[in-house]
């Protein structure tokens, strides 16, 4: 459940594409899609499931972002990426990573999320009328093991949506 060998192997991968696009690269225009299809797409399948992990697997998938927004700006290695990420309007990884999990409970909440997902999470419902009941809240569950169980959806999800609720 570490997902070192995937981020192993994902970096290996990407790495690959990048010395065959830079081989390329005069060839290229900017508007290219090719870094897009190669590498934006690969960092962005199931990386929902990267909720919760250790910061130091994050930050390998983070340098490969970086180095896809220098490949397509043209920047230099030692320019600050920062800016780099806002022209092309990229999340960084930790936080596409929460984007997809609370884009995910929104559709779940909406009627267009998967079956299994929707029995997973329910609205939080009290006994008594108070005001936090009309914000929509959903029910925390709690996990028995502290590093896998806290990454479960079930337990995850309404943690990330009850903190972004008014």
């Amino acid at each position: 459940m570490s997902f070192d060998h995937h981020i192993k192997h994902l970096c290996k991968l990407l790495v690959c594409h990048f010395r065959n696009l830079f081989r390329i690269r005069k060839y290229l225009n900017k508007e290219s899609a090719v870094v897009h299809a190669f590498i934006t797409s690969k960092l962005d399948y199931c990386n929902s499931l990267f909720y919760g992990l250790p910061n130091y697997q994050l930050r390998k998938l983070q340098l490969l972002q970086n180095m896809a927004a220098r490949f397509v700006t043209g920047a230099r290695k030692f320019d600050h990426i920062s800016p780099l990420l806002v022209k092309l309007h990229l999340l960084p990884i930790s936080y596409r990573v929460v984007f997809k999990l609370l884009l995910l409970v929104f559709k779940v909440l909406n009627g267009l999320g998967p079956r299994y997902l929707v029995e997973l999470l329910q609205y939080q419902n009290l006994s008594r009328t108070l005001r936090s009941n009309s914000l929509g809240l959903l029910l925390q569950q709690k996990s028995n093991t502290k590093t896998y169980g806290d990454r479960a959806f079930s337990i995850c999800a309404p943690r990330l949506w009850n903190s972004i609720s008014p």
